[in-house]
């Protein structure tokens, strides 16, 4: 495929023509292209990509993930895009096998942790920066000691790429986000229903491949159902505590603009029983009773909604 190249100009200009000296020099698959032909229309980040001829397995998946269209779109995006040699090696790690990734349920989400809005280029990378990224609010934290590395360990090895939409940086190896347990932990307004994921023995299946929905009641919910019960202990030591946990999940990826078209529908739940979702004065509530007060907190391997009371079978 037809590599990127860098131009730098040579020599006098004469009567008529700039004379231009080609010098093709390849790092990583990839030349520096922030100085580019006078004249020539940059392609974008999907078409910038195949060019380069080291992203094979990265446009593989984001074709499978049904995610071209949003990298071929105005923009403007930045990519921090793993070449082939990062997903050979990430693929080892992992023991996986590439047709395994692509067939992966968190395949998408994964890919979406890659990508940040706005075009930043590498000079406005700062150290301690925290850059948001499509997986909201997954963020990617930027570290500068003798280089750029995402999450600590990953480095930027060749950087402003520049496209028609955007930019990629490539990096030498996959970064992955949060799943729905350490998005929960990291929160820090989900400390008993972390406790009692642990202590019903669920930490496993929540951090498993998925997808998962999950309603999740924060602190204060349950506050108020340990106000019932009276004590913490008395919730933990509760002998349905599993059903009454897996009656919070849903099977699949349930984003909030795919539960305003769920209104009046019985959704079945992990614990094998239905919640009831109702849509009042555009709020969304499940059994009437619990309202959803904050939605989309997307992760690895599904999304949390969070809600203003505990739910229960018997509701």
């Amino acid at each position: 495929m037809k590599k990127s190249r860098n131009f730098f100009r040579v020599g006098f200009l004469a009567l008529t023509l700039a004379l231009m000296l080609f010098l093709t020099g390849c790092t990583n698959g990839l030349t520096d292209t922030t100085t580019d032909i006078v004249g020539e229309e940059l392609n974008d980040i999907v078409e910038t990509a195949d060019d380069a001829g080291v992203f094979e397995t990265l446009l593989a998946a984001a074709e499978e993930a049904g995610l071209v269209d949003a990298l071929k779109a105005e923009g403007p995006l930045t990519v921090f895009a793993p070449n082939d040699e990062a997903f050979e090696q990430f693929l080892i790690d992992m023991e996986m096998e590439a047709s395994d990734l692509l067939a992966d349920p968190r395949l998408a989400n994964v890919l979406k942790y890659h990508v940040v809005p706005g075009k930043v280029m590498s000079t406005d990378l700062s150290d301690g920066m925290k850059a948001d990224t499509l997986l909201n609010p997954q963020q990617i934290e930027i570290s500068i000691n003798e280089g750029v590395f995402l999450n600590e360990d990953i480095e930027v090895i060749t950087p402003d790429v520049e496209a028609s939409n955007g930019v990629i940086h490539v990096i030498d190896g996959v970064l992955w986000p949060n799943d729905i347990v350490e998005t929960a932990i990291d929160a820090d307004d989900f400390n008993i229903l972390v406790d009692a994921v642990v202590e019903a023995e669920l930490v496993d299946a929540l951090k498993g491949p998925g997808l998962f929905t999950v309603f999740a009641p924060n602190d204060q919910a349950f506050g108020n159902l340990i106000t019932d019960l009276g004590s913490k202990e008395a919730l933990l030591e509760l002998e349905n505590l599993g059903s009454i946990l897996l009656y919070h999940v849903v099977s699949g990826q349930v984003m909030a603009e795919d539960v305003l078209g769920l209104d009046g529908e019985d959704v079945e739940t992990l614990s094998g029983e239905d919640i009831l979702i109702s849509i009042d004065n555009e709020k969304v509530f499940i059994n009437s009773l619990s309202e959803v007060i904050i939605t989309d907190i997307q992760t690895l391997n599904g999304v949390i909604h969070v809600i203003d009371r505990v739910l229960l079978p018997q509701d």
